[in-house]
């Protein structure tokens, strides 16, 4: 596979963006200096507006010693391609939320490469959704 962004897909064909927002992603008080979990709302927002992917919020997803926590879900044809959902932790700066970016543009897991300073921040989901995504 080529690192090499393609064509951005559109609609339900794109991948999605998984946003926690629960209890400590996302959270201003419990948050690092300098980061801001609305900017970064609005960043993903931007780009899937831009690049035609999916940017949903939800509720605590469990690791949240790793906050902030997106996950990054295939296409159906990324998952046709094998990708999987994909677990990244500790995204509280611009340049890991323009990464993501990035990759979902260019189609996210089974479709395109991740950044590979972005891989260095996956983190292996909780059980409970490892045993859910086997189902």
């Amino acid at each position: 596979m080529s690192s090499t962004p393609r064509t951005p897909l559109t609609g339900s064909g794109s991948c999605t963006v998984a946003v926690c927002r629960g209890c400590c992603c996302g959270n201003a008080r419990k948050q690092q200096p300098g980061t801001d979990p609305a900017w970064q709302l609005e960043l993903l927002r931007a780009g899937a507006a831009e690049h035609g992917f999916q940017v949903r919020t939800t509720d605590c997803l469990g690791p949240c010693d790793q906050a902030d926590v997106i996950v990054v879900r295939p296409s159906a044809a990324g998952r046709r391609a094998g990708g999987r959902a994909v677990w990244i932790g500790f995204v509280t700066d611009d340049d890991s939320t323009e990464e993501v970016v990035r990759w979902a543009a260019a189609g996210g897991p089974g479709i395109a490469e991740p950044p590979l300073t972005l891989e260095l921040q996956f983190i292996r989901p909780p059980r409970d959704a490892r045993v859910r995504s086997r189902r």
